[in-house]
């Protein structure tokens, strides 16, 4: 629940496309909004724990909770207000950051062209953009929300993992490739920070629930079916590596976006 907390900081990276000086405001913009949101996270906690007995907090709205106990009404209704605009601002986010990753795969050949296609009016990925909300809000509607928080967890600590990984493999197999953002460090001392995540990542993952794993493995082998029969032949760096169709070892390999990995 302590990470599911902070699940949507990461979706300020999949903006990076859209910042003036990315180097600059991605850094600022992740850990200022994760330095601020742990203040008030622990801020809350201090007066949620002060006013009532830790035991009345573990219901479904423990902040109306609280207030409840204070018999202050308009605090109450206040408060939900409150948390109903949080909610909504974090769909918005997530909404927001989930298109990008669509757009960022469509024109790297992992998914359809079609993905790739920006409104000619707003500049935004359309079509991944109302793709991402239907589907958000059938799933919304029709499942558990302990499900989909399981599995928002589990799917997020297992992306976060690969891109653990991802990060080594590529500081050891492809040096040259040009990074704008560069773990700080001499020798290997930079190793420290991925090595530590990843190793975070499986700790947490190993203690989910057997049934959201089983989900994750179901996720994870759709996801292999889509890239086996349509992203390994389209990509573009299996073009310029000479493995898909219409392979091009020139052209190509001034397109391919390698910051991504």
């Amino acid at each position: 629940k302590i990470f599911f907390a902070y699940i949507g900081f990461d979706a300020v990276t999949t903006a990076a496309l859209e910042c003036k000086n990315t180097q600059r405001d991605l850094p600022i913009g992740i850990i200022g909004s994760l330095t601020i949101s742990t203040i008030l996270y622990i801020a809350v906690a201090l007066i949620m724990t002060g006013a009532a007995n830790y035991s009345l907090l573990g219901g479904a709205a423990p902040i109306s909770t609280v207030a409840a106990l204070t018999g202050q009404r308009w605090l109450v209704i206040l408060l939900c207000i409150g948390a109903l605009a949080g909610l909504s601002s974090v769909i918005l986010v997530s909404l927001l950051g989930q298109p990008r990753i669509f757009y960022a795969m469509g024109t790297d050949g992992l998914f359809p062209r079609a993905f790739a296609k920006v409104h000619p009016k707003f500049k935004t990925p359309w079509l991944p953009t109302i793709l991402s909300g239907t589907v958000t809000a059938l799933l919304g509607g029709f499942l558990p929300v302990d499900i989909l928080g399981n599995l928002t967890s589990v799917g997020t600590l297992f992306a976060f993992l690969l891109v653990h990984i991802g990060v080594i493999i590529l500081r050891f197999t492809r040096p040259e490739i040009e990074r704008p953002f560069l773990i700080p460090g001499k020798f290997y001392t930079w190793i420290f920070f991925p090595l530590t995540g990843a190793i975070t990542c499986i700790l947490l993952i190993a203690v989910c629930e057997p049934q959201t794993l089983w989900r994750l493995i179901v996720w994870l082998a759709i996801g292999l079916i889509i890239y086996g029969c349509y992203g390994f032949w389209h990509s573009k760096i299996a073009e310029v590596d000479g493995d898909g169709p219409g392979s091009n070892k020139g052209e190509e390999a001034q397109e391919i976006n390698l910051d991504r990995l």
